[in-house]
């Protein structure tokens, strides 16, 4: 009577749903682990935000590598600008997508080393990308400046390519240890999105705070999946009933060689 699912047809198609069903268990448990990743990071953000500022220093050093549990901590530095040496960030969009720069200025601590601090963003408003922009001077003499402490920048994190040979003053990554080198001096690893004190004026605008990552849809996808690896055998079952029924309706030998009832 299943004969037919010996059938060359058949056999590909049984194969196929014998495929589908663990492709789909294992996208499912990609997209929950996904689920978790972002929860996690969600609320380890959220940690890092609500946590008392730190003085820079107890959170990182020259060399230091930014971990993912130092990411986003508020942490203050007392000091200076050195806006001699201040560079831009090409590439560098705001909120409402525009292209632009961000400002990137050492900040001299009191014990000589140096902070990175990008101070925000600015528009690419001058007459070519190859001219130093027009920069809003930051707050003169020694003060204190509270950031968000950030990892350095690479191309492997960012996708960000590290070009060569740009014009002067100007950078595609904001790398401590590039600027050690640039600078010759002690850079504190990893750098600060300023928060405080806010600009005078319109611009550099500061950097907005980091949004949670969309962890639902995550977990709606896992379900997702989860329950078309369900549906794969109850369809294959629908299929092989539906061609039953067309075979008997039509005469197929399936039916002719049951045998009729025996007259009483």
């Amino acid at each position: 009577m299943y004969r037919f699912l010996l059938s060359r047809q058949w056999v590909i198609l049984t194969l196929v749903a014998l495929l589908l069903i663990p492709t789909m268990i294992r996208l499912g448990i990609w997209q929950m682990h996904r689920y978790e990743e972002r929860t996690a990071r969600n609320q380890l953000v959220s940690d890092a935000l609500a946590a008392a500022p730190a003085p820079v220093e107890t959170l990182t050093s020259p060399g230091h590598v930014v971990t993912r549990d130092e990411r986003y901590r508020n942490v203050t530095a007392t000091g200076r600008f050195d806006t001699e040496r201040e560079v831009v960030v090409r590439r560098r969009v705001n909120a409402d997508e525009e292209v632009g720069f961000h400002v990137l200025t050492p900040f001299v601590l009191t014990d000589g080393k140096v902070l990175l601090v990008n101070r925000g963003w600015i528009p690419a408003d001058g007459p070519s990308q190859t001219v130093f922009p027009k920069v809003p001077a930051p707050p003169a003499g020694q003060i204190t400046v509270t950031g968000r402490l950030m990892p350095d920048e690479t191309t492997a994190a960012s996708g960000i390519k590290n070009l060569k040979g740009l014009p002067d003053r100007q950078v595609m990554l904001i790398n401590s240890e590039q600027e050690a080198e640039r600078l010759g001096a002690e850079v504190l690893g990893g750098y600060i999105a300023q928060t405080a004190p806010a600009p005078k004026g319109d611009t550099p605008q500061l950097i907005g705070r980091p949004g949670d990552e969309d962890a639902a849809l995550n977990y709606a996808y896992a379900i997702q999946w989860w329950l078309f690896s369900a549906a794969v055998p109850v369809g294959w079952v629908v299929l092989v009933r539906r061609e039953l029924r067309d075979r008997r309706e039509a005469g197929t030998p399936e039916k002719s060689e049951q045998t009729e009832p025996a007259a009483v």
